[in-house]
């Protein structure tokens, strides 16, 4: 597994394939702040310690954590 983390980008990529993507948008914020759009939840705007939070999470679930586990809740929690 691998959370490649850039300036403008993110990527999760779990045995050679891509799972889930990142991106900043300066648009995307009413507050002309810009946000973090993050593929498997495209309709939440995040900050980017949140984007890395939600792809953190998705690569626990890729390895069998369960949406019950206490390490995926309490990540879960937290954005």
């Amino acid at each position: 597994m691998l959370l490649r983390i850039e300036k403008e980008s993110m990527s999760l990529e779990v045995e050679g394939r891509v799972s889930a993507t990142a991106w900043s948008s300066q648009h995307a914020a009413a507050d002309s702040h810009g946000a973090w759009i993050v593929s498997c939840h495209p309709d939440r705007l995040l900050t980017r310690n949140q984007a890395i939070t939600v792809l953190t999470v998705a690569e626990l679930l890729e390895v069998g954590y369960s949406n019950d586990d206490p390490l995926v809740v309490e990540s879960s929690t937290r954005t």
